[in-house]
């Protein structure tokens, strides 16, 4: 197995930090616990009984002045993330894809802060985070509007039933869960050193654990599509795109982590897990129960003080498993890198001194109708 060139938790290794050492004592021993057995862990039950022990973090804290970003806020844990952030006093940007989505995920934020006191403002914002020409568009005019960005959530996901392609020609899921946070980060990275410390925290899935990065094609573009395979195989990209630009942008006071919120009641897995959401209906997270951690890491002081790690309740995990997919080597993830990098025509420096990585076949761009 190729060695693990982070230390099981998404850091690199090196001297420890402030902060990271392990856990002793009975509520370690139950968190992992938890944790192992899966069920109980991303479920209801393992929220609810680390809640109660005496070590849980506390918080979240007060977010007056900062601003804030959600990407896929129309719903679910992004518009919790998003409502969560305004009732600290945040200034929150919700994005939706079209005008008439960005609007309804403003108003729906505002509704959940009618008994809110000191809540911050709430500002749509549209952007199809499939779509490089919007993203651009997009995020040109957010540099030029905005003085500062304190927090970004790379939230937006999809699960099509069948292969699709994003305008540009890029297999959809790739496009919304890789290139689109890759873009988000570089372009808008300004604005978030301007605020450091600041963050930026990338929602993953569990489902991350049991695959592993395709070798020599990034977007899976010679395997047979599946949804889930392809959903977690991505979510996998994305934890690693997330551990990389760690790497890049520390010095620089922006902190990247990848946030996994458990099994949560989301309209995403109600339409594309039905099956899944039966099964763990006695144990589902509530979109705000799922979105705990995320809110969490947007004011806690123990997310700058690392940077490139996994999280769920409000604790770092490991990034891969013994018995999971593990880790993926170093040629894989540059590769990942460098053509993401491409993708986007962005990361000069990871352009020049990347390999460029196999043209994969790209089909006719579809018609969306």
């Amino acid at each position: 197995m190729t060695p693990d060139p982070y230390d099981g938790t998404g850091v690199r290794v090196g001297p420890p930090r402030t902060g990271t050492a392990r856990r002793m004592g009975v509520p370690g021993v139950i968190d992992k616990a938890l944790d192992r057995s899966v069920v109980l862990g991303y479920g209801r039950t393992g929220l609810s009984v680390r809640r109660r022990l005496p070590d849980w973090p506390p918080g979240p804290e007060r977010m007056d002045g900062a601003t804030v970003l959600v990407t896929g806020a129309g719903s679910g844990i992004g518009l919790a993330t998003a409502a969560g952030c305004a009732r600290l006093g945040a200034s929150v940007r919700v994005l939706g894809r079209t005008p008439e989505r960005a609007e309804e995920a403003a108003a729906l934020t505002r509704e959940r802060l009618a008994d809110a006191d000191g809540a911050g403002d709430v500002r749509p914002v549209v952007c199809d985070v499939s779509s490089l020409a919007s993203l651009r568009e997009f995020t040109e005019g957010f540099l030029a509007r905005e003085e500062r960005l304190d927090v970004l959530v790379n939230n937006a996901g999809v699960m099509p039933d069948e292969r699709q392609f994003s305008p540009d020609g890029v297999e959809l899921t790739f496009a919304t869960h890789v290139l689109a946070p890759w873009f988000l980060i570089d372009a808008l990275s300004p604005l978030l050193r301007r605020a450091a410390p600041s963050r930026v925290l990338d929602v993953t899935s569990g489902g991350q654990y049991g695959t592993s990065l395709p070798e020599h094609d990034p977007e899976s573009t010679r395997d047979a599509y599946g949804p889930k395979k392809f959903y977690a195989r991505t979510k996998r990209a994305q934890v690693v795109i997330t551990q990389m630009w760690a790497d890049r942008l520390r010095e620089d006071g922006v902190h990247v982590h990848a946030v996994h919120p458990g099994w949560a009641d989301t309209k995403g897995v109600r339409n594309w897990l039905p099956v899944f959401r039966v099964l763990t209906r006695p144990v589902i997270r509530t979109p705000e129960e799922g979105a705990d951690t995320v809110v969490w890491l947007a004011s806690a002081p123990e997310a700058v003080r690392v940077s490139g790690r996994l999280w769920h309740d409000r604790r770092v995990r490991p990034a891969t498993y013994a018995l999971g997919a593990g880790p993926d080597g170093p040629a894989a993830r540059e590769e990942l890198w460098a053509h993401v990098a491409a993708l986007a025509g962005g990361a000069a420096e990871a352009r020049a001194t990347a390999p460029a990585p196999p043209e994969p076949h790209r089909p006719p761009r579809p018609d969306h109708g």
